[in-house]
């Protein structure tokens, strides 16, 4: 019992750090509230020269993309079967990657050279689909699992000392549209923006070579894992721009598409 209680307890601290580099995340993309964003920063940091901050900026993505593309792969995950127990591997999975992001938050140097600058009711409307693609990345890990994705599920049901039950494949709501919402709304979120910058540019096209990347791996451990019904899946429905004529019906299975 005192091993559940603590695989438990670690589960409430990952996910307690993961709210944290959320939340910050929220006003370092958008550069709200928060001392040091993506173009604003009140340090020392913040005085390093274009090419010291791009080498820095791409080697801060890197690690980020390593580590949570590598530990997402099966045969890593098969790995980690000999050093964790399964209920807390997910929740490790969860730790790294925010430590790993909030590490990036705190060394990012800001590159303010301005590449555009939109005023009036356009620039309201990009902020209004910044704004959207977060609520699409908040509403999709619901849309799924939100507490199974993020190690507590997994927890709760070892502190029962039952044994987690397999999951269907289903496409519940934004997943019948694309295959990949969570990855839509963080690119909405990433490249909406009224005042763009070299910095916030280098971002985002860095996290967009990341993600069409990394969702090749993704697609093909789900085709490994549901075969014929994912490849179905894949011909009916697009990666990440929805069509806007005419979707085809999907089978109602589990979410494809989610990081895992």
């Amino acid at each position: 019992m005192f091993a559940r209680l603590a695989i438990l307890l670690y589960a409430i601290v990952s996910y307690a750090i993961f709210t944290a580099s959320f939340l910050y995340a929220l006003g370092f993309v958008g550069n709200y509230v928060v001392p040091k964003s993506i173009d604003k920063s009140i340090d020392v940091g913040s005085h390093t020269n274009p090419g010291e901050a791009i080498v820095v900026n791409l080697l801060l993505l890197g690690l980020f993309a390593i580590q949570h593309s590598a530990m997402a792969r099966p045969s890593f995950k098969r790995w980690m079967t000999k050093l964790l127990p399964a209920a807390c591997q997910r929740s490790t999975y969860v730790l790294l990657s925010s430590l790993i992001l909030l590490l990036l938050f705190w060394q990012r140097r800001p590159i303010p050279t301005p590449i555009w600058q939109i005023d009036g009711l356009a620039a309201w409307l990009l902020i209004g689909l910044h704004w959207l693609g977060w609520v699409i990345v908040f509403a999709s890990t619901y849309m799924i699992d939100h507490f199974d994705l993020f190690g507590l599920r997994q927890a709760i049901f070892a502190l029962r000392g039952a044994e987690m039950p397999g999951q269907s494949f289903r496409t519940p709501l934004l997943y019948k549209i694309v295959r990949h919402p969570l990855m839509l709304g963080f690119l909405l979120a990433f490249w909406a923006t009224p005042e763009m910058t070299a910095g916030h540019l280098l971002f985002a096209l860095g996290n967009t070579v990341y993600i069409l990347v990394g969702l090749q791996f993704e697609e093909r451990d789900l085709i490994a894992e549901f075969g014929a019904t994912y490849q179905e899946y894949r011909r009916r429905v697009p990666m990440l721009v929805p069509r806007l004529w005419g979707r085809r019906r999907t089978e109602d299975r589990r979410p494809a598409g989610a990081p895992r």
